[in-house]
């Protein structure tokens, strides 16, 4: 994962762009990319005659930066890229500012009226949101808790297989956080919801924004306590548990599952070595 820190600094204006400013273009969930980087410029051949709305993202390497859509029909000189491969597979991609331009403009397309009375709102004078004149309410964009577990079992770790994801992934125990609930006792119940098990001393380990569509995933480990695998079939496919040196396919150190699967393999691995 490219760190972007220096890179690109965050950033809310109205101003629209101007010839040369950079553009993050999507079209649907899928980038189109330049060969030479991932944003165009705005005016540029690649664009054509479109002038689409666009957002502000902020600075780039001390340039301004916008996102937006462009239709996607044979664009010369673009390659289409999906933001999930872009995530998953392209450890030069700045993930934190593509994840960001696709959060946000999702929210900016999808809040075009107030959800309390239907009327159409407008850009907020002074920072990132939209304003019901009507209501006098803002409307910021969307972010969904959600938390993310692997479960240690002394010297294994539970791994699982979605069945709704086609990648040859195993990866972790993961849900949305529900009304009321902490952290904590979200991932006890997510577990015990998907695989029948108990689990205790859940502790946090990091965090990973992940635009699918706006989820903020919290990482977790949890110890096994108790229970007989028991899987909930509409979720997953196939679970079982494993070892740091024999275990199925799982996500890139990208992710922030393959990153808790790393630290836990690292961590047995340890303690092997001090016995």
């Amino acid at each position: 994962m490219v760190n972007t820190c220096a890179q690109w600094v965050p950033g809310w204006t109205e101003d629209a762009p101007v010839e040369g400013d950079l553009l993050l273009a999507f079209s649907g969930s899928n980038i189109l990319k330049p060969g030479d980087g991932w944003f165009l410029r705005w005016g540029a051949p690649e664009m054509g005659s479109s002038r689409p709305e666009a957002l502000a993202l902020g600075h780039w390497h001390g340039q301004r930066l916008f996102v937006s859509t462009l239709p996607d029909s044979g664009m010369p000189g673009l390659e289409t890229v999906t933001l999930r491969d872009a995530l998953l597979l392209c450890p030069e991609a700045p993930t934190d500012l593509l994840s960001t331009g696709f959060q946000v403009w999702q929210w900016w397309q999808d809040h075009r009226y107030c959800g309390r009375c239907g009327k159409p709102t407008q850009p907020h004078a002074s920072e990132r949101a939209r304003w019901c004149g009507h209501c006098h309410v803002p409307w910021y964009p969307r972010i969904a808790p959600c938390v993310i577990v692997i479960i240690r079992r002394e010297d294994r770790f539970l791994l699982a297989r979605s069945s709704r994801v086609t990648r040859n992934f195993y990866s972790l125990i993961a849900g949305f956080v529900e009304p009321g609930e902490s952290l904590e006792q979200a991932v006890a119940r997510e577990v015990k919801e998907e695989t029948g098990l108990d689990v205790c001393n859940v502790r946090y380990q990091s965090s990973q924004p992940w635009p699918f569509p706006h989820q903020l995933m919290m990482g977790f480990v949890a110890d096994y306590q108790g229970g007989e695998l028991c899987l909930q079939q509409d979720e997953l496919a196939d679970a079982g548990w494993f070892s740091a040196d024999d275990h199925p396919p799982i996500p890139p150190e990208t992710t922030i599952a393959g990153r808790l699967i790393g630290a836990v393999k690292a961590d047995i691995a340890g303690q092997r070595s001090r016995c």
